[in-house]
């Protein structure tokens, strides 16, 4: 057998060996990143027990619709845009020429009215007089009809006589009753209510009327607060009444408005504590309480609320407005819609 024909003997060459700590980093590496994910969410589960929180939420103020209740052409403007103002200050005033010219004329009546009323008074007196004249003729026709009749007994006087006498205590009695009833009416007119006649009260009451309307041509703020939307106000301008010309918006009492889910409604309670974070004072936290729990959700009062009876109903997760009142008298004034972060402690 040749050397061509014999085989060589196989050598087996082994596979590298991997270094034990290459596998342990790996193995480190793969498990660390899901501990510290659940550990992330474990954190974040436990820090929100016993809170419930949402970003669905604004500030809120008192805003005053300023508008005049008397009409008329403006003739002064003491405001202008984002103006402070303090309660009692002059916002506007309007014409009082024709006001002031009414009130003359309440004044007038009232003069009227009293003058009326003595003439009724003067009436009365003198009716009363002819019912005590009235009352003598009516004593006299009876004394005459009385001889008269005693005569015409005897046959001393004439049957035309007799009926003469007897038609004038007719004619007597009838003109009486009229003095009376005249009377009567007289003294209904003097009538008083109260120490006042109604003639003159109503004269009053109008006088009183156009008094108040010309004090109400001065338009003054109610409260403290900033002048806004007051573009329309212009000397010169018609104002109507009623109609709004401007908004006051409150200086201070604000609150927060905060829409929480309804699934998230079952823990929250009046009177507990609220943490608010405003978008647009960032780095401060406020502190409040909650003072109300809105007895509908925001749809529920929309111009055209939902109609869940269609076949196409969605269901959507509904809001509720929840209000907080801040503890705390802000540093720096608030504007009324401003965004802000609100938290419920519920435990």
């Amino acid at each position: 057998m040749n050397e061509m024909s014999r085989v060589a003997p196989e050598v087996i060459v082994g596979e590298p060996k991997i270094a034990p700590k290459r596998n342990l980093k790996r193995l480190a590496l793969m498990l660390s990143v899901p501990l510290l994910l659940a550990a992330a969410g474990a954190y974040l589960w436990i820090s929100g027990l016993g809170k419930v929180s949402t970003d669905n939420a604004q500030v809120n103020a008192h805003v005053v619709a300023i508008a005049p209740e008397v009409g008329g052409r403006l003739i002064e403007v003491g405001v202008v845009e984002n103006q402070h103002v303090k309660k009692g200050d002059l916002l506007f005033r309007i014409d009082p020429e024709p006001y002031r010219i009414a009130l003359m004329q309440a004044d007038a009546a009232v003069g009227n009215a009293e003058l009326s009323i003595a003439q009724a008074e003067s009436n009365y007196h003198s009716k009363a007089a002819d019912t005590l004249k009235s009352a003598s003729d009516v004593t006299l026709a009876q004394d005459t009809f009385r001889r008269q009749q005693e005569l015409l007994a005897r046959g001393f006087t004439t049957r035309a006589a007799y009926d003469a006498a007897k038609a004038q205590l007719a004619a007597a009695r009838a003109d009486i009753a009229s003095t009376k009833a005249e009377a009567e009416s007289a003294r209904a007119v003097t009538q008083l209510k109260n120490g006042v006649h109604p003639q003159v009260e109503a004269a009053i009451a109008q006088r009183d009327k156009a008094r108040l309307d010309l004090a109400r041509t001065e338009i003054r703020a109610p409260m403290d607060g900033v002048i806004s939307q007051a573009d329309k106000l212009q000397p010169g301008a018609l104002a109507m009444q009623s109609f709004s010309l401007l908004n006051l918006v409150a200086g201070e009492g604000y609150w927060i408005d905060a829409n929480f889910k309804e699934t998230q409604l079952a823990d929250i309670r009046i009177g507990q504590r609220a943490e608010v974070e405003i978008d647009a004072v960032p780095g401060r936290t406020f502190t409040g309480h909650v003072i109300g729990i809105g007895a509908g959700t925001g749809s529920q009062f929309s111009v055209l609320p939902a109609q869940n009876a269609t076949g196409n109903w969605v269901k959507v997760t509904q809001r509720v407005p929840v209000r907080i009142q801040l503890d705390e008298k802000p540093d720096r004034p608030l504007v009324a819609g401003w965004s802000s972060h609100v938290t419920i402690i519920t435990k």
